[in-house]
Formats: C-alpha cells, sequence, structure tokens
C-alpha cells in the first residue's frame, strides 16, 4: 500500500469511519468492513485535504483543463465539492430520479456539448453510480475525461468506462447476500450507508 492510501486509511480510523461489523454496501453485496465517508468528510480540513489530494491525482491522468466536476448525490457531494475547488471549477451534482432511480440532472444543472467533466465519488465498490452519472453527462453531450473518488474498495477492479484514479485502492471482502458468511452465522446486517438496499 502507498504512503499516501496508508496516511487516508489512518485519517479514516482516527476520525472512526473505519467500521468493522456486517453491513450491506449500496451495491447489496455485504462486508465485513465499511467505510463511512461522511464521518471523515464531517471534518472541515480533512474534506479540503482530501480533495487537493484526489484534484492532484486526476490531474496525473488528465491532459486538458476540465470545465466541470460532476458527483453523484448524496455521497459525493462534499469530496466533488472539494476537488471542483482545487480544481478552480463549477461543481455540481446528479440525483437519482424518484421513477426510474436513473440519474439525472436537475436543480437548473445543465451541461453543454463539448463541455469536459470529470466525475468524483466518495467510494467506489462497483463502479455503478459512478458509470450512471457518465452515461447522464454523455447523453447530455458532455466529454466525461477521469473518475475519481476518496475510496476504491474494488481493488482496481471496477470500470467504469473512463480513466479512474483513487487515493486508496482495497481489496475489501464482499460478498453476495446468498453466499455471505456472516449471514449464515446469523449475524445482523446493517445498511449504514445513504440509499436504502
Amino acid at each position: 500500500m502507498t504512503p499516501q492510501a496508508e496516511s487516508v486509511l489512518d485519517l479514516f480510523r482516527t476520525t472512526g469511519a473505519y467500521l468493522e461489523g456486517h453491513f450491506r454496501l449500496t451495491s447489496g453485496l455485504h462486508s465485513p468492513n465499511y467505510l463511512q465517508c461522511a464521518l471523515v468528510l464531517r471534518h472541515p480540513r480533512a474534506a479540503e485535504d482530501l480533495g487537493r489530494r484526489l484534484a492532484a491525482e486526476l490531474r496525473t491522468i488528465v491532459d486538458e483543463p476540465v470545465a466541470l466536476v460532476v458527483s453523484p448525490a448524496l455521497g459525493g457531494l462534499i469530496i466533488g465539492h472539494e476537488v471542483a475547488r482545487a480544481l478552480g471549477t463549477p461543481f455540481l451534482f446528479t440525483e437519482r430520479g424518484p421513477e426510474t432511480r436513473k440519474m439525472l440532472l436537475r436543480r437548473g444543472f445543465t451541461v453543454q456539448p463539448g463541455e469536459t467533466v470529470v466525475v468524483v465519488e466518495d467510494v467506489i465498490t462497483t463502479g455503478g453510480s459512478t458509470r450512471d452519472v457518465i452515461e447522464t453527462l454523455r447523453a447530455a453531450g458532455a466529454r466525461v475525461l477521469a473518475a475519481g473518488s476518496i475510496i476504491d474498495r474494488s481493488g482496481g477492479a471496477a470500470g467504469v468506462g473512463v480513466p479512474r484514479v483513487a487515493l486508496a485502492t482495497l481489496q475489501v471482502a464482499a460478498h453476495r447476500p446468498e453466499e455471505c458468511p456472516l449471514c449464515r452465522q446469523g449475524v445482523p446486517v446493517v445498511k449504514p450507508g445513504s440509499r436504502p438496499a
């Protein structure tokens, strides 16, 4: 693990954001570990620091100016805003529609055809939310250059269709519910994220 990844995980531990137990992830998978980014990002200095670090990582894979940072609500809001601040760009977010659960640009947010965008998320497990945002932006005519997250729980395996960076890449155990050893042991499952499973 890189020194940067170690320092990010230390920050999660010291803020109580690295949780152990039995968790149902947004993806529907079950895991014995959960990284609750909101507990880190509630500290403005930590959020600013992580945003600067992630912006610096994005600059290593993007070779043209970024016009806009976009994040999925709710988890990506704070880190996306901080990355946008570090990059000196505007920020906006997508939300899931009430009927289709598809990511939408709402609240008067728009992108221009050809506008260069990076998508920023707090944690990637399967990459599903990031892919949804990318599809929404491309449908609106934007050019998505890259994606970034604080944590990559997939061990680098999650593909989102654009180059991607993370401050810490982990291979965290995640199981389908029917294969979960903690379920077999009768350990109650908790859903700590912002969206219902």
